[in-house]
Formats: structure tokens, sequence, C-alpha cells
């Protein structure tokens, strides 16, 4: 039983900060979004740039990759790389993003030890990564809205296998909100409110109200 005399005003350490995570974008192709039926594909896209924004917002290391993309599935998803438009793309035949060396070395560049991860589709290119990375000591979270597989029962069975194995369930506005915590952290409050109000839909609305009638420093 825990000692209440000790209890504190701080954060777990399971949180995902600016500092100790790393984002993984794997297989957001034109060919993979052709067959992803899982759910609807524009939402899709709008939760992979929301959480594209969200790593830049926060300058969260981020790893970019593609399989087969000039013989097969087509360049990275425009909206992502308009977002990264300097990034390097690592291309791969490896379905497995985490049997390609490349990769592996540019997720470990990053120094992080929580991977954040989202790809097409789930039960491929995100569940085989996932399961790789946890079985050598990473931790995985994977973002079900940024990822989408080829029926709703293809995604659902990936991401309860991906959990079974260890891996943590997130959507792209929680990992955009757990990164920035804390509203008095005004170096970002106003990039968070930015990208709340292009892709959070009805929550980004009501930002646009709030901020409308309250005034530009509601809060979130």
């Amino acid at each position: 039983m825990a000692d209440i005399t000790e209890v504190t005003a701080v954060p777990s350490p399971d949180l995902l900060t600016p500092d100790n995570c790393a984002v993984l974008f794997v297989d957001h192709q034109p060919q993979m979004f052709f067959a992803t039926t899982s759910g609807d594909r524009a939402a899709i896209i709008n939760a992979t740039v929301g959480l594209a924004k969200a790593a830049k917002t926060f300058d969260v290391p981020v790893v970019l990759s593609t399989v087969a993309a000039e013989s097969f599935s087509g360049p990275l998803l425009p909206q992502l790389a308009d977002v990264f438009p300097d990034h390097k793309v690592i291309d791969r035949t490896t379905m497995n993003a985490w049997e390609d060396v490349a990769f592996v070395e540019a997720v470990k560049a990053t120094g992080r030890r929580k991977l954040v991860l989202a790809g097409l589709w789930t039960e491929v290119c995100v569940v085989l990564p996932a399961l790789s990375a946890l079985s050598q000591g990473y931790e995985v979270y994977v973002v079900t809205d940024a990822s989408g597989g080829v029926s709703p029962q293809a995604h659902e069975h990936a991401v309860q296998r991906v959990v079974q194995g260890g891996a943590v369930p997130v959507t792209w506005v929680q990992v955009l909100l757990e990164l920035q915590r804390d509203w008095a952290r005004t170096e970002t409050y106003g990039p968070v409110t930015e990208v709340v109000k292009e892709h959070a839909g009805a929550y980004g609305l009501g930002v646009v109200y709030a901020q409308a009638v309250i005034g530009a420093h509601a809060a979130g």
C-alpha cells in the first residue's frame, strides 16, 4: 500500500514527453490507403497529419519510412511529407520495418526508448515492427486512429495483438495533449491550439468558439 505522506505533484514516468519519445510513420502511401477499409480514409489522413504536426510542434524526433515506393506503393503521403519537407524518407523492401537496417539505425539515433508508432496496414506494417521493438526493450505506443487495416476486423485484431504484446494504444489527440500537459506552457500553447483547430474536429471548433467568446488565451 502506498504511503500517502510520500505523494507529490509529479507526473508519472510512463507519460510521453517531448524529451522521451520518438514518432515513427510507417508506409502512409497511396497503394496502402487504397486497400484500407477499417475506417474513413480521410479521417486516417487527418489523424496522421495531426500527429505529425504534434511531433513538429514539440520538436520530437521523427522517422519516416515507405515500402517499395517506386515499384508498387507510391510516395509518402504528400500532406505528411509537407510537414517535414527536408526530412529523409527511408524506403524499404521489408514489410517489417524493424528488419531494415537503415530504419532501425534511424530509430536508435533518436536516443529515445518510447516509440509512438502509426502505419498502414495495422496488421502488418504496425504489428511487425511493434512486436520487434518490444522484444528489444522499447516501449511502444500505437496511434490507432493514424493507422488502418484492410478491414475493421484486421485492424481490431492487430491492435489486440500488439496490446497483448505490451504496446499501449493511443490516439493522435491524446499524444498531442500528453506532450503539452499544462496550458501554462506558453511556448507551445499557440501552436497546439492551432493544430487542434485544424485537425481535431468538434474539439477544434470548441477552441475557436472559446477564443472568440472568452478571449484569445482561452485554454484548450
